[in-house]
């Protein structure tokens, strides 16, 4: 077995301490949650001295994790703050108090004002008070990557001698290079008596973009943790972003030697929850989680990535919850991946009609940054020469309001020049519309998506819907429609829908 690696999750403490991105209790719990779902061996649930929100989601986090992780409070080096963690950790069944002290010389100097020997006595000291609240007691050596390396080993000694169970080496700045950050973890699991009792914790900061590396280094160097945050939240450029030293651990466990208990499926949707509690949207290039992480526009990779899914993706996107490979036709697409999307839709072409279409979609990709399925439909409809509709809506009159019940009456011709008049009830307007259309068609659809814009300004503007059905089959159809009435729109979207669907179904048989 290779070594497990605990993943200590700061999002609702250093996390949050992104601009704009702090949590209240009931945020935190909701988080805290989901951290317990992805099977996080630590929670940091925050800094209980500086506000009663933070004190009381402490005390909630502990409620709600019972065993199933730790439940860390961050206090600095002094009784008060440790006395008020120790407090706010009385409801969790496995409570550690993280406390800690600046050991570089512009921490010492500068920002505390002491003398080395004063920063010695206090980091022991409060470790040892901690010790007698609490059995598990983390000390943190703020800016250990600018720490001169004898002093850094001279402040661990005193605090493993105090009791500390973990002790955590942070690059608080992102200042050091991997291999020099690996050094220095090395050079204290070396130096350090009583070491090999104790567990020792990376902490990384991205100020250079280096933050998952220092952190891989730091494994490779001796650590079993690593503290880390979702999507990389965290002061100034962020923290070593969680998903990706998992992934990464997990890619590479047999040269690390290490392995993490995290669910990887959970990673996506913990993604999402954190950028939408906070605000902070995740950058679509973003590794594992961004929008693009799984998604291909070059032709040539779309070409590998549809004969093999390994050419270009290391990662398969159900192992993070990702729903999977997204193709984007653009200009820079090729024939492989157009052919792909057209027969997901339903459409097939001999040679030379498919050198047409391709020729007709590379003339709106170079208009277009993206071309989109409508577009597609568009194109096809243009090479078949419209085939004439099955089924037009005539007339669609709509009665609602509160406390009346939604009725649509509904006029539609078929393609034998039938007309048909229905009435249909429902929840709403359009699924009284829907319902009423339905009766005409007699044909089975699972509407998907459902989706209404304006497409032009001002208070009269044109509304035009977009819908997305699915037939028996389990293939896709979108439709269409623009009215100045948008429920209009919506009726006209369906049966445009409809009669691509039955179009489609008459080619292929």
């Amino acid at each position: 077995m290779t070594r497990k690696i605990d993943i200590f999750d700061t999002t609702l403490r250093d996390g949050e301490q992104s601009p704009g991105c702090s949590m209240n209790s009931q945020e935190k719990t909701i988080v805290a949650r989901e951290l317990i779902r992805l099977g996080v061996d630590v929670i940091e649930a925050g800094f209980p001295v500086s506000s009663a929100s933070d004190f009381r989601a402490v005390s909630e986090v502990g409620s709600i994790a019972g065993d199933k992780a730790v439940v860390a409070a961050f206090a600095r080096a002094t009784e008060n703050d440790i006395n008020v963690a120790a407090d706010a950790l009385k409801t969790a069944a496995r409570p550690r108090i993280v406390t800690g002290i600046g050991v570089s010389p512009t921490h010492i100097h500068d920002k505390l004002g002491l003398t080395e020997d004063e920063v010695v006595e206090r980091a022991a000291h409060a470790v040892a008070h901690a010790k007698t609240l609490v059995d598990d007691v983390e000390f943190y050596a703020e800016d250990a990557g600018r720490a001169d390396l004898a002093y850094l080993v001279r402040v661990i000694q005193a605090v493993v001698d105090a009791g500390a169970t973990v002790i955590d080496i942070p690059d608080t700045t992102g200042y050091c290079l991997p291999d020099e950050y690996a050094k220095i973890v090395k050079h204290v699991s070396e130096n350090v008596k009583g070491i090999e009792n104790v567990k020792i914790a990376v902490h990384a900061h991205n100020d250079l973009g280096l933050a998952t590396a220092l952190a891989l280094a730091g494994v490779r160097a001796g650590a079993t943790q690593i503290e880390c945050t979702i999507n990389g939240l965290g002061e100034r450029a962020g923290n070593t972003a969680l998903e990706e030293v998992v992934m990464a651990i997990r890619m590479h466990g047999d040269i690390l030697d290490a392995h993490t208990d995290i669910v990887t499926t959970e990673l996506t949707r913990a993604s999402r929850l954190v950028s939408r509690i906070t605000g902070m949207s995740v950058q679509a290039n973003k590794a594992i989680v961004g929008a693009n992480a799984f998604a291909h526009s070059s032709g040539m990779h779309q070409a590998g990535v549809l004969k093999s899914r390994s050419t270009y993706e290391i990662i398969d996107p159900a192992e993070v919850g990702a729903s999977g490979s997204d193709i984007i036709l653009s200009a820079r697409s090729g024939h492989s991946a157009l052919r792909h999307r057209l027969q997901e839709l339903g459409y097939t072409f001999e040679d030379e009609a498919f050198e047409k279409v391709y020729e007709r979609f590379l003339e709106i990709a170079d208009q277009k940054k993206e071309v989109y399925d409508e577009d597609l439909e568009s194109i096809v409809q243009e090479h078949q020469r419209e085939v004439a509709s099955i089924y037009t809506l005539n007339a669609l009159q709509i009665q609602c309001g509160d406390p009346l019940v939604p009725t649509a009456v509904a006029t539609i011709t078929d393609e034998f020049g039938s007309k048909h008049v229905v009435s249909a009830t429902g929840t709403g307007p359009v699924d009284a519309a829907y319902t009423a259309i339905d009766k005409v068609v007699g044909i089975e659809s699972d509407l998907q998506e459902f989706a209404v814009k304006a497409i032009t300004r001002g208070i009269d503007a044109i509304g035009e819907v977009t819908v997305r059905i699915t037939a028996p089959d389990g293939r896709v159809y979108n439709g269409r429609g623009s009215d100045n009435d948008i429920i209009v729109s919506s009726a006209k979207a369906y049966i445009n829908a409809i009669n691509r669907m039955i179009q489609a179904t008459r080619s292929r048989s």
